[in-house]
């Protein structure tokens, strides 16, 4: 595959969709927009397609934890050695080839976890009969790519919680069997030695550790690529500034392999420290740019 031209300028702050709604009021309406879900209304299962661990949420209405209107998300991870993962998923019908899912979240003012976490946006594309879930199956190019824009937190030295933010992607061309984290300085885990292939247009931004126990609007945008090249595109905003870009990237061998599945997760492997909660509102999924709520 030949590397491709340098990819044009992705937009920031409000010039996106949640400029036209002020407080979202209305967006669902919007011709670019798939999917919308403020909480408000109903359980977490009447809109999205499937919710794993249903007894470990809830619609929380204390002030401190909802953004928008009375209401939010509440993912809780007990404190057990045993892995616990908290999903609610959006299952598209028709896939598309670019997707947006912006939405607000909040952790926990004590969140404390290391390794293997999964806790922020998911989009993915999955080919007809594959399980949502296949840890530990490599991408191939025909069956799945998978971005999931979350924080990293290592055992040993760990960063201030919760961790630095960065795509966990799985990818044809991927390292392990587990995925590879893209980080917005470029470096790749694992085998950090060798640089990411994201092409001579890359721009380096740092790395970025989000504050515990404040709201903050998260974007995560991937596009995959047309057939035979390497345009496909993963980036990521944060209260609508870009915090991270990946171009150049090779996710698909097929165009019929197209993204049809969204999540919000909190899945911690070993949660030994302490219970952990995080917060989600105001989710919009969409086919162009959202940006930060107005109003």
């Amino acid at each position: 595959m030949r590397q491709e031209a340098p990819p044009e300028r992705l937009p920031e702050g409000s010039s996106g969709i949640a400029a036209k709604y002020p407080g979202d009021r209305g967006i669902a309406k919007d011709a670019a927009v798939l999917f919308h879900d403020d909480f408000e209304a109903g359980k977490p299962s009447d809109k999205w397609s499937m919710a794993f661990h249903e007894e470990r949420i809830r619609l929380a209405t204390d002030p401190e934890n909802v953004h928008g209107g009375k209401r939010a998300l509440e993912f809780s991870v007990p404190k057990q050695d045993a892995e616990l993962s908290n999903s609610v998923v959006k299952r598209f019908e028709q896939g598309y080839d670019t997707v947006f899912l912006r939405y607000y979240s909040r952790f926990d003012p004590g969140f404390d976890q290391t390794g293997s976490s999964h806790n922020g946006g998911y989009l993915a594309a999955l080919s007809p009969g594959l399980p949502y879930a296949t840890p530990g199956i490599k991408a191939d190019g025909h069956n799945k790519f998978v971005a999931s824009f979350e924080n990293w937190r290592e055992d040993e030295n760990p960063k201030p919680s919760p961790g630095e933010l960065n795509v966990y992607v799985y990818h044809p061309e991927q390292r392990s069997q587990w995925g590879d984290h893209f980080f917005p300085s470029g470096k790749v885990l694992p085998f950090t030695y060798l640089p990411g292939e994201f092409g001579p247009s890359f721009v380096k931004r740092p790395e970025v550790i989000p504050s515990l126990g404040r709201w903050t609007c998260y974007e995560l945008m991937v596009r995959a690529n047309a057939l035979g090249k390497r345009d496909g595109r993963i980036a990521c905003w944060v209260d609508g500034r870009l915090i991270a870009d990946f171009p150049n990237l090779r996710l698909r061998d097929v165009e019929t392999l197209k993204i049809n599945h969204a999540a919000l997760d909190l899945h911690i492997r070993s949660n030994t420290r302490r219970e952990n909660k995080k917060w989600y509102d105001d989710v919009v999924i969409a086919t162009s740019y959202v940006g930060p709520m107005e109003g």
